[in-house]
């Protein structure tokens, strides 16, 4: 503890994560590392949950933050912070009239997806089964942002995460939809070998990670006091 708090913390650091994570959320956990340990040498990778975890178990990694479910008896694996999944869509869609929708209303719509192996897309595939949607079309994109360029472009609607369509929604360039009777919650998993140590520059992360979610937890509840 007096070794980092001193900044003597030192050494090198791979880490992953997925792309809604790798996109909105690791740089600013990186910039935080940055600024409280800057002899820590940090190398990042985004890509796919999938393509993380493969990463992870092959040692390219040596930690990552991901947001799809992770079954792996070879990695330790740690629920980080929750993550709200939202329905978008286009503003001129008839569906944005509505404040509020159903499954019924759902039906033979054109769907935007993330590609397979993205932990969005394993979460959209499950609700849209679960909810027996016909899915009139489908459009693939390789990415959170890709999606939301389709969503306000008009192409089709959407599950995202709330993260990526902030400052979207607080231009107001689409519009998030609530569906009856659906708080859509998933959470955000930290991953590493099993029997992997934890180096000082991974404790340091992890702890950067731990104030990140203390902090959007503190202005979630803020939020939903005032409401």
């Amino acid at each position: 503890e007096i070794k980092q708090l001193s900044n003597g913390v030192t050494g090198a650091l791979k880490i992953g994560a997925s792309y809604t994570i790798g996109e909105y959320i690791l740089p600013f956990v990186v910039a935080d590392v940055a600024a409280h340990y800057p002899k820590v040498e940090i190398e990042t990778s985004v890509a796919n949950t999938e393509e993380i975890i493969k990463a992870v178990q092959d040692r390219h990694l040596d930690i990552a933050f991901v947001e799809g479910e992770v079954n792996c008896s070879d990695l330790s694996v740690h629920s980080m912070m929750e993550d709200e999944i939202i329905l978008v869509v286009p503003n001129q869609h008839p569906l944005a009239k509505l404040p509020i929708v159903t499954s019924e209303h759902l039906q033979d719509q054109v769907w935007i997806l993330r590609e397979c192996g993205s932990g969005t897309r394993a979460f959209s595939d499950k609700l849209i089964k679960e909810w027996g949607i016909k899915v009139r079309k489908p459009y693939i994109f390789g990415s959170g942002q890709a999606v939301k360029q389709a969503v306000t472009a008009g192409l089709g609607i959407a599950l995202v995460s709330r993260w990526i369509v902030r400052k979207e929604l607080q231009a107001k360039e689409l519009k998030s939809i609530r569906i009856k009777g659906k708080r859509l919650n998933r959470s955000f998993y930290l991953i590493r070998p099993r029997d992997q140590e934890m180096t000082e520059a991974m404790e340091v992360f992890t702890q950067q990670l731990f104030a990140l979610e203390s902090s959007s937890g503190k202005k979630r509840t803020k939020k939903g006091t005032e409401m």
